[in-house]
């Protein structure tokens, strides 16, 4: 998965060890890599790796079931959780950036995303369109390893995508994967051919190359009629991912090592505009969302006292699901085998085929898209849920079903795994969006129950000093001490997002957690 993680098809910069999101790594250096990579071939089954920011640092005898890999990304005491002292770390060699899936080896690529997406903008259309977005235009930017997949993601809900990308090759990466359908000329012709394509209620999505903070100002300047707008360029690191108006990727790649200060104060600047923008745009009647790329917060920092008038995508969309411990289970064929998951393919049909939307969600993800790297797919499946699937895996490897072992993942964007004030845990009921113990406990609880690996890391997602969060993977080697694994970290992890929101005072968790059996300790009012 390591390997998989840094595959030419899957990471951004393989060769600087970048898997996505700016400078999220798998390993700090080549030879931290080299390293971690030895120590993994020669671990025991009673013996744990540990890494520290992307180093291999310690191994110690442990037991069978205890996770063979202990992970811990850019975790910085809170008073020192900035880029600023980040980036010393970082230029010290002493620290890297994990982002989520980058450091904990469970990237699968831009579809390791697109059911979350799929399903943020069927929320959309449900909420405003009828529950489609044909007829519908959606605008938004960033076309890098997780803004790859919203085009793809518009479409097979029906509507029309125009999609602002700052780098060529990355339009012409997600053309040659599937993800976007064209690319325009300029902003007339990929209007015009929107338009068109709008009028036949025919699904259509363009790469346009330009600045969102040029583009969004003149669709407003227009009058240009916008459905649904968003974004997902990478603000989370204003200095090494978003790229500011009036300069070329080239040139930007210069004036960040030339002149960083002055280099930030011109993204700042940029992201006043862009969210003036979208913000106009909301205004005129478009749906308006943070697609929790910390945008808002990079614009509110300079200035902009304005920048929350639109909610996040979580509290706006995705938020029930949480409730439910619904979230982005995802699982890869070790054996490099497209049948392999063809076959788990239809061993989730069997057993939740009787749920139309995740049906159709195989169906669409069967026919659209392209594998990158080992064969993988994602499904977002709740409590009471990923254990059936994961246990199921494990016995169609032992029974010779499948021919290797299966890796079940997640995205560290999960139900009960974050807290992030600006995105995931966004507006909690309580007021308790900023509060870190919910992610620790569930990395604990994941090591408990015996996941093969096990994660921590600091601002991934929306940048440094913003966000804590934990991700779990398990190997299912179709061994009855594997099931057992499986099956219990596939119901503690998603029970997780039961109990973190129902605590909240959420009544969809509360409801969920009498219904499905969590158990919650009730207080002693005496």
């Amino acid at each position: 998965m390591l390997e998989n993680n840094l595959h030419p098809d899957v990471a951004e910069r393989p060769q600087d060890l970048v898997v996505y999101g700016g400078i999220g790594k798998a390993a700090r250096d080549h030879a931290s890599l080299r390293t971690i990579k030895r120590e993994l071939a020669l671990l025991g089954g009673d013996e744990t790796l540990l890494v520290q920011s992307g180093k291999p640092v310690a191994v110690f005898q442990t037991q069978p079931d205890a996770p063979r890999v202990l992970i811990a990304n850019s975790n910085l005491v809170p008073q020192w959780a900035t880029w600023e002292h980040f980036r010393a770390l970082d230029a010290a060699g002493l620290m890297m950036y994990g982002q989520m899936t980058a450091g904990s080896w469970i990237y699968i690529g831009t579809q390791g995303i697109l059911q979350g997406t799929y399903e943020t903008f069927a929320a959309v259309a449900r909420k405003r369109f009828g529950g489609t977005l044909a007829g519908r235009l959606v605008v938004t930017a960033g076309l890098g390893g997780m803004g790859g997949a919203q085009p793809l993601a518009v479409t097979m809900n029906g509507g029309c995508a125009l999609c602002v990308e700052v780098d060529l090759q990355r339009i012409e990466r997600r053309i040659e994967t599937g993800y976007l359908d064209e690319r325009a000329a300029d902003l007339d012709d990929a209007l015009r051919r929107l338009d068109a394509a709008r009028g036949r209620r025919e699904a259509l999505s363009i790469g346009l190359l330009g600045n969102a903070a040029e583009v969004l100002p003149e669709l407003v300047r227009r009058g240009a009629a916008v459905d649904v707008v968003t974004d997902q360029t990478s603000a989370h690191d204003p200095l090494n991912g978003y790229v500011p108006a009036g300069l070329t990727v080239e040139q930007a790649n210069v004036m960040r090592v030339a002149d960083p200060d002055a280099y930030l104060s011109r993204v700042g600047e940029s992201a006043v505009a862009h969210v003036a923008a979208i913000r106009l745009l909301q205004e005129a009647g478009a749906e308006a969302f943070d697609y929790g790329n910390a945008l808002r917060g990079l614009a509110a920092a300079h200035g902009d006292a304005d920048a929350f008038a639109y909610p996040g995508f979580v509290p706006a969309y995705i938020r029930p699901l949480f409730c439910e411990g619904k979230g982005p289970f995802r699982w890869v064929a070790l054996s490099g085998d497209p049948a392999d998951i063809h076959a788990t393919d239809d061993a989730i049909l069997e057993l939740f085929g009787d749920q139309e939307h995740i049906a159709r969600w195989i169906g669409l993800a069967r026919e659209h898209v392209q594998f990158q790297g080992l064969p993988s797919r994602i499904c977002w499946l709740g409590y009471g849920e990923r254990d059936r699937a994961g246990v199921r895996f494990n016995e169609m490897v032992a029974s010779g079903e499948l021919r290797a072992p299966i890796v079940i993942g997640r995205d560290h964007l999960d139900a009960g795994s974050v807290a992030s004030p600006q995105r995931e845990t966004e507006a909690m009921p309580d007021g308790s969006d900023a509060v870190a113990d919910w992610p620790l406990l569930n990395a604990m609880v994941n090591v408990a129950c015996g996941a093969s690996w096990v994660s921590i890391h600091h601002g991934g997602g929306v940048g440094m000093g913003l966000s804590i969060h934990a991700g779990q993977v398990c190997v299912a080697d179709g061994t009855p001490e594997a099931g057992e694994r499986i099956r219990r970290v596939l119901t503690a992890d998603p029970g997780m997002g039961i109990v973190r929101h129902a605590d909240a005072g959420e009544p969809l968790a509360v409801e969920a957690a009498g219904r499905s059996g969590v158990r919650m300790p009730m207080l002693d009012p005496a």
